[in-house]
C-alpha cells in the first residue's frame, strides 16, 4: 500500500534552492508530488533537483524572480508542461531585513513590498486560473510570527501582517470551493537568512533586534526547516482539507 500523501500532485514552491523552501521541496517530493521550484540562481536550484531525483522523486528548477509577472507565467507554463497540471502553491520567496521605519527610503520600501507581497499575490492570480476551472488546489502562503508580533524591519513586518490579511481575503474569495488558502508562520527557524539575521547581517543591521525585549518571548530550542515543512504538508494534504484561512504558528512556543 502506499500511503505516501501527495501522491500523483504537482507542487509550485517559490524560493526553493535553500532553508525552508528547500525542506517543503524535498517533503513534498518525498510524500509523491512532483515538485517546480523557483529561486534567482541556478546553481543553487540544480543541487536541489538533483538531489531530489537522486531519490526516486520529480522535480523541475526554474530561475525566476517573483517581482516578475512574465516569469511568473513561465513558471506555470512549464510546470504543465512538465508535469501536466498544479495542484499546489507554496509562496515562500522573500526578503528579509531589519530596516527601522526611519531608515526604510521608498526605493527599499517598494522593493520588499513588491517581493513580500506583489509576488505572492502574481503567483495566487495565476495559480487560480488552473485552480478555479477545476474546482481544486491548495495556497500556502509562507508568512512569520513578525505578522502578529513585528519586532524586525518595518517593511518587512508590514508585508507579513499584509500577508496574513491576504490569506483569509482570498480564502473568503474562495469559501465555496474546493480550493484552500491558509499560511503557516514560522518562528525562529534554523537557516540561513535567520542565522544572518542573528549576526546582524540583513539590512538594517542588528539595531532593530535590540528593541525585541520589549515583547513577550520564551526563548526555547529554534524550530527547523522540516518543522515548517511538516506544517505545510498537513494544510496541503487530505488532512487539513477543511482548514481556510488559517495562520498557523509555528514556533515552538516562544512567541505565544
Amino acid at each position: 500500500m502506499d500511503a505516501k500523501m501527495l501522491k500523483g500532485k504537482v507542487a509550485v514552491i517559490t524560493g526553493a534552492s535553500y532553508g525552508m523552501g528547500k525542506s517543503i521541496a524535498e517533503l513534498f517530493a518525498e510524500e509523491g508530488a512532483a515538485v517546480v521550484i523557483t529561486a534567482r540562481h541556478q546553481e543553487k536550484l540544480d543541487v536541489v533537483v538533483e538531489d531530489i531525483c537522486k531519490k526516486g522523486g520529480k522535480a523541475v528548477g526554474v530561475v525566476a524572480d517573483v517581482c516578475s509577472l512574465e516569469d511568473t507565467k513561465r513558471v506555470f507554463e512549464i510546470a504543465r508542461r512538465e508535469f501536466g497540471d498544479v495542484d499546489i502553491l507554496i509562496n515562500n520567496a522573500g526578503i528579509g531585513e531589519q530596516k527601522m521605519i526611519d531608515e526604510t527610503d521608498d526605493d527599499w520600501m517598494m522593493y520588499v513590498v513588491n517581493t513580500n507581497l506583489g509576488g505572492p499575490i502574481r503567483y495566487i492570480r495565476e495559480a487560480l486560473k488552473i485552480f478555479l476551472p477545476k474546482n481544486e488546489g491548495v495556497i500556502i502562503n509562507i508568512s512569520s510570527v513578525n505578522g502578529s508580533r513585528p519586532f524586525c524591519g518595518a517593511a518587512y513586518t508590514s508585508t507579513k501582517g499584509a500577508l496574513n490579511t491576504l490569506t483569509k481575503n482570498v480564502a473568503m474569495r474562495l469559501i465555496n470551493t474546493n480550493i484552500r488558502c491558509n499560511a503557516v508562520a514560522p518562528g525562529a527557524t534554523v537557516t540561513p537568512a535567520h542565522l544572518a539575521n542573528k549576526a546582524g547581517e540583513q539590512p538594517g543591521g542588528a539595531e532593530m533586534l535590540t528593541y525585541s525585549h520589549h515583547f513577550v518571548y520564551f526563548p526555547g530550542p529554534e524550530c527547523d526547516p522540516m518543522d515548517q515543512a511538516y506544517a505545510c504538508l498537513y494544510l496541503a494534504s487530505k488532512m487539513g482539507r477543511h482548514v481556510k484561512g488559517q495562520v498557523l504558528q509555528v514556533c515552538n512556543g516562544a512567541f505565544l
